[in-house]
């Protein structure tokens, strides 16, 4: 391992992983860009909505060090960084600990979001259900009983929370109205997340496999996954002009901007074996990512 945790503040530090928040903001970011356009941003909307992903996310990277080191997947055989867990620093009591209380202030924090966005109560409940879904879904990832993440359905599931339910749930947040061409964004971004789980599981297909973690890489086999890496990456990319048609907004173009950096993942994700190499990737797609969604929302509302 190049990284040894040798106490409490630098494991909990690490268990965040901070690198990951920016992604999880993204979908914030992109459906209140949108609002914008529509002349309908909540600026209490847009804060709330971004603490409660913030503690979402925590979560989610709390559950997975937890889940992964219970099951296995965070064995001496893992080639990724290390987790708080598996260094025995923070001890699996303390981890279920945090995760309690993560679980706890994402709740109330969607609660307040929606009662500052919603006044009707059918809308709240639903919302309400799909809080509570998300919060399920980010500790079930890797922990419990049947873990969804080792079956191979983590793809699909930050797909739908970093891409349409992401993007559309806060378009609708701010707007209290949907737009179908508010998908297309949301089908882009979900992609370029996507993305990210399949480069960080790509990595970790040795000790994914020692583990019984069945993830999308482990399937299908490493070539195939790298084939599936630039499908995402296309589509995403492929969607920004259908967009542009609808909208008649051609500065949204500016995204692609970030092709070459895309590309470039593309290649060195395909090109690099070893985990150690490959591992820095995850940060370059998650901030190319990041860069995509704030030079589409400046091309949307200031040229």
């Amino acid at each position: 391992m190049d990284l040894i945790l040798s106490n409490k503040k630098q494991a909990w530090l690490h268990a965040i992983r901070l690198r990951t928040l920016p992604l999880a903001l993204s979908s914030i970011l992109m459906g209140s860009f949108l609002a914008a356009y529509m002349e309908s941003f909540r600026l209490e909307v847009f804060a709330l909505a971004a603490l409660t992903t913030i503690f979402l996310q925590v979560l989610s990277n709390l559950a997975n060090d937890y889940g992964d080191s219970v099951h296995g997947a965070d064995s001496i055989d893992r080639q990724g960084p290390i987790r708080a867990v598996q260094s025995g620093v923070i001890s699996l009591k303390e981890m279920k600990r945090a995760m309690i209380i993560l679980a706890a202030l994402s709740f109330f924090s969607g609660l307040l979001l929606l009662y500052f966005a919603l006044g009707d109560w059918m809308l709240f409940l639903l919302f309400l259900g799909f809080g509570l879904l998300a919060i399920y879904a980010a500790i079930t990832y890797t922990s419990g009983n049947n873990p969804y993440g080792y079956i191979g359905l983590g793809d699909i599931s930050v797909f739908i929370f970093f891409g349409l339910l992401g993007v559309t749930g806060t378009y609708f947040l701010h707007t209290l109205d949907f737009n179908g061409i508010v998908l297309l964004p949301a089908i882009s971004l979900g992609c370029f997340s996507t993305a990210v789980l399949n480069i960080n599981n790509i990595r970790d297909i040795v000790s994914d496999t020692k583990a019984g973690k069945r993830s999308i890489p482990v399937r299908i086999g490493r070539k195939a996954a790298v084939g599936y890496n630039w499908s995402l990456l296309l589509l995403g990319n492929l969607l920004l002009p259908i967009f542009a048609i609808f909208t008649e907004n051609w500065a949204v173009m500016l995204a692609w901007l970030t092709l070459p950096l895309m590309i470039f993942i593309g290649l060195s994700t395909q090109r690099k074996i070893e985990a150690a190499d490959l591992d820095p990737f995850l940060k370059k797609m998650a901030i190319s990512t990041l860069l995509w969604v704030l030079l589409f929302g400046t091309g949307l509302l200031f040229l």
